[in-house]
């Protein structure tokens, strides 16, 4: 590890390599980068990740059309391609991991063993290394060798059978949310690990797998199971445990509302005229029971008022609610780039692009002060660095970090 630069990050001065490729591995690397990490992205040469080749939608020139599924997961890096089967590619990679804190990988289980770099040999490389490892359906078990692939997870694991209008409506979530939730869990436990290297002076093995990041998260839902003996089902846009809560019809439009306690119940019923004792509406549980009544009197309640003055009167009222907005709205609002969550980075082939940011922020409660990093780097072209890592690795001076990232 290097020495730290508060403004770059609290990961500043660590090394990462990456050799995970499509999504979940990415992803933890990303956030990795986003703190202030040097992460080095290993690719295959002349294809590079398979996500360089995802799409449409491409775009900049026809001769070098970039993948717009490559720059959300890949800003802050570094590339370089290597032939881990090579002489030459297995000697590169040797001296990254001397010099890593961290390796990040998603390949089949087994398949690192057959490159010769098994987690035994990489901890005799370089003792301190904390190795985060993403497989499908985890590393052993009786399904361990099985590809996994970011749908099939979602209804493997359970998560597509409770999203969708109803029980014979099984749907996916719009965002690879397995790979997803894979890499952030990752990313949380090498973090930790990083941290109890600090006692120890040993690195170890981080695991995780897309199944275990999705039933991580089933939350209420796996307890309905796991404890009452229930089955959940999907049930659209409404909340299975708390009523009135999802999405409901208004004139020529719909919003969402969020009536999460009995306080909350009785404004909202004296707002729109609703008889808050009704036996049938009298508590939760009996609200949760009579939906389809609830939905009714809330629609009918609802009907002659337009979106937006609805939404403006439920705010009068303290109810929380909120609109359905498509992504350009998303990436137009004030709020959202008040939260950093759009940067600007200068891509070598396409100029000045915008790219989701990071979700995170930073700051020193003493002196007022916010430390969360501003400049970001776009995502590297294939083999962008590997010059200057190779020479980095022979002995010439380390590039500063404005550097490193150009072509």
């Amino acid at each position: 590890m290097n020495n730290h630069s508060p403004a770059r990050g609290p990961l500043d001065g660590y090394l990462v390599v990456d050799l995970s490729r499509a999504l979940a591995g990415p992803h933890a690397g990303m956030m990795l980068a986003d703190l202030g990490a040097r992460v080095i992205k290993v690719e295959t040469p002349g294809t590079g990740d398979d996500t360089r080749g995802w799409g449409p939608p491409f775009v900049g020139p026809e001769e070098t059309p970039q993948a717009t599924y490559f720059l959300s997961c890949n800003r802050n890096k570094e590339s370089i391609a290597l032939d881990l089967k090579s002489e030459d590619g297995a000697a590169v990679l040797t001296d990254l991991v001397r010099r890593a804190d961290v390796l990040v990988e998603n390949f089949r289980p087994g398949v690192l063993d057959r490159l010769g770099f098994p987690p035994d040999r990489l901890h005799q490389l370089n003792p301190r290394l904390v190795i985060l490892s993403i497989s499908g359906f985890g590393h052993d078990g009786p399904e361990a060798t099985r590809s996994g692939y970011d749908q099939i997870v979602q209804g493997e694991a359970g998560l597509m059978s409770l999203t969708g209008s109803g029980a014979g409506d099984p749907q996916r979530v719009g965002v690879p949310i397995a790979d997803l939730l894979s890499g952030m869990y990752g990313a949380f436990g090498l973090l930790a690990a990083l941290l109890e290297r600090e006692r120890t002076g040993k690195g170890q093995v981080v695991r995780t797998s897309l199944l275990a990041a999705v039933v991580g998260v089933h939350a209420f839902q796996g307890t309905r199971h796991t404890v009452a003996g229930e089955v959940p089902a999907a049930q659209g846009n409404h909340h299975p445990s708390i009523a009135p809560y999802g999405l409901f019809s208004c004139r020529e439009g719909m919003v969402q509302i969020s009536v999460g306690s009995e306080r909350l119940w009785e404004a909202f019923a004296a707002a729109f005229g609703i008889d808050a004792s009704r036996a049938e509406f009298a508590d939760n549980a009996r609200r949760v029971r009579n939906r389809p009544a609830l939905v009714a009197a809330v629609e009918q309640a609802f009907a002659d008022i337009e979106a937006e003055p609805l939404l403006e009167k439920l705010r009068a009222a303290g109810i929380p609610a909120g609109k359905v907005r498509t992504l350009d709205e998303v990436y137009a609002w004030e709020q959202v780039h008040s939260q950093g969550l759009v940067v600007d980075v200068e891509h070598p082939v396409l100029g000045t692009v915008s790219l989701p940011g990071p979700p995170l922020r930073f700051f020193d409660a003493v002196q007022g002060t916010e430390s969360t990093r501003r400049v970001h780097a776009a995502p590297p072209l294939l083999d962008q660095h590997g010059d200057a890592i190779r020479r980095w690795l022979a002995g010439s001076p380390q590039p500063a970090a404005a550097e490193s990232t150009e072509a």
